[in-house]
């Protein structure tokens, strides 16, 4: 006979812990799921736009950065993005300094069904536009 037993939050790491002890090859999946390697997952900030049922548009605030300094691409089924930020000495005096001089690593997990359909950096603002892939046989056919 078998019991079941009852979870709450305080109790998730105890619950992952018997999860990953009965599975096999599910660490990495958890690890997307629960963004453990994630240092600092609030910079840079972002939107989230849905343009249409098929697009979403991805905002990056990105004020301080060059072109020069950014990388984007998808590997391994995520969109990368990284800010590396030229070493420079500082001579002037800052009375207040806020605009983050940090570099950075984001990732998003993106689905097989999702290409990245174009990359613009414009005023400080990265805009990625990401599209569904429809396959052809899912596709509107107009008959008349």
């Amino acid at each position: 006979m078998t019991y079941l037993t009852k979870y709450n939050a305080s109790d998730l790491p105890s619950l992952m812990k018997r999860i990953n002890e009965y599975s096999i090859g599910m660490d990495d999946y958890f690890d997307k799921l629960f963004n453990i390697h994630e240092t600092n997952p609030n910079y840079p900030l972002y939107n989230l736009i849905q343009v249409n049922n098929t697009e979403v548009k991805l905002e990056i605030a990105l004020s301080g950065f060059k072109n020069k300094e950014l990388n984007v691409y998808t590997q391994d089924g995520k969109l990368v993005i990284e800010g590396q930020k030229e070493e420079r000495d500082y001579e002037e005096k800052y009375y207040h300094r806020a605009v983050a001089q940090r570099s950075f690593h984001r990732s998003w997990t993106i689905s097989d069904d999702t290409e990245v359909r174009s990359v613009q950096f414009e005023d400080g603002l990265l805009t990625i536009i990401l599209g569904k892939v429809i396959p052809e046989h899912h596709k509107r056919k107009d008959w008349f």
